[in-house]
């Protein structure tokens, strides 16, 4: 899956947990934590197997659970010294379901799926990066991609119908002499 369907579902689960609660909905700081959770894995995983080749494959070490819930937990631990444990829970949905959406095609033989528990399951090596142009042109014609922005569109709705939280914390920055307001000194 790409960036794009990564975010979407994140959200789209981010802003179901919020509803479990009357009356409630996703806040700015947490859906930005969600957006990170949900492109962690690759942001971790893509470089250093693609650039540095230092992982076997673009999808291994953060794509594992056996480092994911690890990392989740520390992500809990510091953000719960500090008061925010749902910041680290909305992380926690995003980079899940971000592993969640990646084993999807799994379930039709389309990809393998032992990356999840890498490096007790090997996992077969790529050679050197894959050209971004090349993946997006067979990417096309996959049905799972299509939903990709199916998926977007749904979030896009759903995070209207929410009142677009996260979207502040860019407007406010981009206005006119928002650098003044917060820096008088300068």
């Amino acid at each position: 899956m790409w960036p794009l369907g990564h975010a979407a579902v994140a959200y789209l689960l981010y802003s179901l947990w919020t509803r479990r609660q009357p009356a409630r909905v996703p806040g700015a700081v947490a859906v930005v934590c969600g957006l990170v959770g949900s492109q962690f894995p690759d942001l971790i995983d893509k470089p250093l197997a693609w650039y540095a080749p230092v992982l076997p494959t673009g999808r291994s070490l953060a794509h594992s659970l056996l480092f994911l819930l690890p990392v989740s937990l520390v992500v809990l631990a510091v953000a719960s010294r500090y008061e925010r444990p749902t910041y680290a829970i909305v992380f926690a949905i995003g980079a899940f379901s971000h592993l969640l959406a990646d084993t999807v095609p799994a379930l039709w033989g389309a990809e393998e799926y032992g990356y999840l528990l890498w490096p007790i399951v090997p996992v077969e090596p790529e050679e050197g990066a894959p050209s971004i142009l090349e993946l997006f042109s067979s990417s096309l014609g996959d049905p799972y991609f299509l939903l990709e922005f199916v998926l977007a569109a749904a979030a896009l709705v759903v995070w209207r119908a929410d009142g677009y939280p996260g979207l502040d914390l860019v407007t406010d920055r981009l206005e006119p002499g928002s650098d003044e307001r917060e820096h008088p000194s300068r």
